[in-house]
């Protein structure tokens, strides 16, 4: 019985808490709420272009590696066609 008592202490202690803080903070906000979701929306929005750019980098970072794969594997086949022509040549 005496933890049903403490949990529900603990509980209403935590609700409390977290009204003076939703308070507090609406009291001593720095700025109105529609500058302050401007500015989230304006960080948002810096996030996602620099999201964007690093995204747009790295997809061209991929396609040029893989290039750079495909190139060297054209170039090992050529050359194992080439070894196995001779091979065939000397037999």
């Amino acid at each position: 019985m005496e933890s049903s008592n403490h949990t529900g202490s603990l509980i209403g202690g935590l609700l409390l808490g977290a009204l003076a803080g939703a308070a507090l903070g609406i009291l001593f906000a720095p700025h109105k709420g529609s500058k302050t979701r401007s500015n989230i929306v304006d960080g948002a929005k810096d996030i996602a272009y620099d999201l964007k750019r690093k995204m747009k980098k790295e997809v061209k970072n991929i396609r040029r590696k893989a290039k750079d794969l495909e190139d060297s594997a054209k170039a090992k086949f050529e050359e194992m066609k080439e070894s196995a022509n001779h091979k065939v040549e000397t037999i």
